[in-house]
């Protein structure tokens, strides 16, 4: 028997061959057994000489001990005592390859195939040493039957694997029906049949092929899955939808076909169809607290601001230390015009978040809003302090300029601008200050020198426009630049808000003379626009003031009433609303609602 140890009167006992396992190692009792209790490492000093037996036990307790090297010389010194044994040669082969020595371990292989030739794991193991050297040629000497046919499933499947990534497709094909054929019902073949289709660009047959193994296996997950990945590979969202949809048809409440459906109606901006999927997710699977927060974030998007609190306040709960969450939360909350409680959430987040410098922003912003410009600064020089960045800069400098000292904020962008010449952003920024200090001329030269030098700085362009509503002049003009500037940022409500101010500056002086009727259709246009803003920012004093104007003019006194109370509850800014107070007060009086 060649798979002992052929030094007479030493050969392994057969207890100690029980159990073992081709290219596996031992199975059964382990070797601390076989050396009465003895440990990894229990020869401090490997023996040179001795039987077969002994060099065996040696080199296998070294391998469980995580010896490789040692254990390969030991496991050596055993075959050189015992040169036919094929468990040796296997044994060997494996740690070889263990050990990146491919072309150790295929020599050692390729002995115990000659030694026993029509052993299938060591031909297996063969054909994956080929298989790394990319020697189509040879593995298929190992993996074939002297009539060419694999020897097995699993070489079948190797044998596969190797054709379709040399290119030989054909024979690829050929490789998978044979496997096909042979586990008829398995899935092995079906997935390489389908695999060579789409390689061989035929997705029609590669789905054929899927199919196929759904008759067999009518409810096999694994086999839809790869129905839905072809489609989503090829681009077919739509096909990928319908694909969820068959699977959910037959297992409803099935948690990954449920994600991977939504992701597909999130990729077709289909938001209605994906939250209700969410939904169902969050109801059935209350412990995945990644689709709440995906729920929470589509809801932010959707401006449903109390659901996305809701959900993110309950992710929070279970998790505190999401900080990510926490910035999305004080978001929402000053969305939802709870800046106090916002505060205390932006606040949570730790120094070293990569969220701390803009969670400190916002309670700059929040304190700027209620003119607490002291402490405004005092945030902004906090997460400058961290790093600087020019956002910070120019922030920093406005609310120098908002806190009445202009010439710093000016000295501060000039000193900024020397290092940067013709900088576009920061002539912009010198020419909001300009503004704030009530020199719109100066501040005007400066933005037409950002339009000339980037013609689609939507900030200069909508400043332009606005201060050319604001003094009634230039209105065409003014429509043009604040239409290219929505053209270049869409969503900005305060660039819809210029240009539903446009409008409405445009209706007044019409309707005003009698022209009611071209007065009225810029008076739409310009309620539609101030709407719009309004929602994209989720609420603005000026805006709402422009609102309450523009109803008023439109014939809707309780409307402009009820905008003028909305503003006046956020807070409006002083130096650009001095009016609205006297406006609210004198409307009140008119309605009889003070």
């Amino acid at each position: 028997m060649r798979g002992g140890m052929n030094r007479a009167g030493q050969r392994i006992a057969p207890r100690l061959l029980a159990g073992l396992v081709v290219l596996g190692g031992l199975g059964g009792v382990g070797c601390a057994g076989l050396l009465g209790g003895a440990s990894s490492g229990a020869f401090a000093e490997p023996p040179k000489h001795g039987s077969p037996e002994l060099h065996f036990l040696v080199a296998r307790d070294l391998e469980l001990g995580g010896e490789i090297e040692q254990a390969t010389e030991a496991y050596a010194r055993a075959l050189a005592a015992d040169p036919d044994s094929t468990y040796l040669l296997r044994k060997l082969a494996e740690l070889s390859a263990r050990q990146n020595r491919i072309e150790d371990a295929l020599a050692y292989a390729e002995r115990a195939r000659e030694l026993e030739p029509d052993d299938l794991g060591t031909r297996l193991f063969l054909g994956t040493l080929y298989r790394f050297q990319k020697d189509v040629d040879r593995a298929e000497q190992a993996l074939r039957d002297d009539d060419g046919a694999p020897l097995s499933s699993d070489a079948a499947l190797l044998l596969y694997g190797m054709l379709a990534d040399s290119g030989r497709l054909e024979q690829a094909r050929e490789t998978a029906e044979w496997l096909r054929d042979a586990e008829p019902d398995g899935l092995r073949g079906y997935f390489a049949l389908a695999d060579v289709h789409e390689r061989l660009g035929e997705p029609d047959a590669a789905e054929a092929a899927l199919r196929e193994g759904l008759r067999r296996n009518p409810e096999d997950l694994s086999l839809y899955g790869a129905l839905a990945r072809a489609r989503r590979d090829r681009g077919d969202r739509e096909g990928e939808i319908a694909i969820h949809r068959e699977i959910l048809a037959i297992h409803p409440e099935h948690h990954a076909t449920q994600l991977a459906l939504a992701d597909a109606l999130l990729d077709l901006e289909r938001l209605d169809e994906a939250v209700e999927v969410l939904e169902r997710v969050e109801a059935n699977h209350p412990e995945d607290l990644r689709s709440v927060l995906r729920l929470g974030f589509l809801e932010y998007e959707r401006r449903n601001y109390d659901q996305a609190a809701r959900r993110f306040e309950r992710a929070l709960s279970v998790s505190p230390g999401q900080h990510e969450v926490t910035y999305f939360l004080g978001v929402v909350q000053r969305r939802q015009r709870r800046p106090d409680e916002a505060l205390v959430t932006f606040a949570r987040i730790p120094p070293g978040h990569e969220r701390y410098v803009e969670a400190r922003t916002q309670i700059a912003s929040i304190h700027e809003a209620r003119g607490d410009y002291e402490r405004a600064l005092a945030e902004v020089e906090t997460a400058r302090s961290l790093g600087a960045s020019r956002p910070l800069d120019l922030y920093l400098a406005s609310l120098q300029s908002k806190s009445g000292d202009f010439q710093g904020a000016l000295g501060f962008l000039e000193s900024l601008l020397a290092e940067a010449p013709g900088d576009p952003e920061l002539l912009y920024n010198i020419g909001v200050i300009h503004g704030e200090a009530q020199q719109i001329d100066l501040a005007l030269q400066y933005m037409q020198r950002v339009i000339e030098t980037n013609p689609d700085h939507a900030g200069a362009l909508n400043y332009v426009g606005y201060t050319w509503a604001e003094r009634g002049t230039n209105l065409d003009r003014a429509e043009e630049y604040v239409v290219r500037a929505l053209e270049i940022r869409p969503d900005d409500g305060y660039i819809a808000d210029s240009l539903g101010w446009i409008y409405y500056m445009r209706a007044r002086p019409l309707i005003e003379s009698g022209n009611h009727v071209d007065g009225l259709a810029f008076l739409d246009r310009a309620v539609a626009e101030l709407q719009r803003a309004n929602e994209l920012t989720g609420g603005d004093p000026v805006i709402l003031e422009h609102l309450g104007d523009a109803y008023l003019l439109l014939g809707e006194p309780r409307r402009a009433l009820q905008s003028y109370r909305e503003a006046m509850e956020l807070g409006p800014r002083p130096s650009e609303q001095p009016e609205l107070p006297a406006k609210l007060e004198r409307l009140e009086s008119e309605l009889g609602e003070r």
